[in-house]
């Protein structure tokens, strides 16, 4: 597989994640990804998009809880 940015390839790794979402930090140190040895660029496959999609709605939902 070829990194879309720069072409070059790609190598199972893992990737640092962050987001800031309604005042949440989210940080995840070590995602596994595909992460270009050109550029540095990282892609995360589908199950760990949904994984993280669902951290992200988990923590949304307890946040709500502490709104005022």
């Amino acid at each position: 597989m070829k990194c879309m940015y720069c072409q070059g390839e790609m190598k199972k790794s893992v990737a640092p994640f962050h987001v800031d979402r309604e005042g949440c930090h989210l940080t995840l140190d070590k995602v596994p990804a595909l992460v270009c040895t050109q550029c540095g660029e990282s892609y995360f496959e589908a199950a760990e998009v949904d994984a993280i999609q669902d951290i992200i709605q988990a923590i949304e939902k307890k946040t709500q809880a502490l709104a005022v």
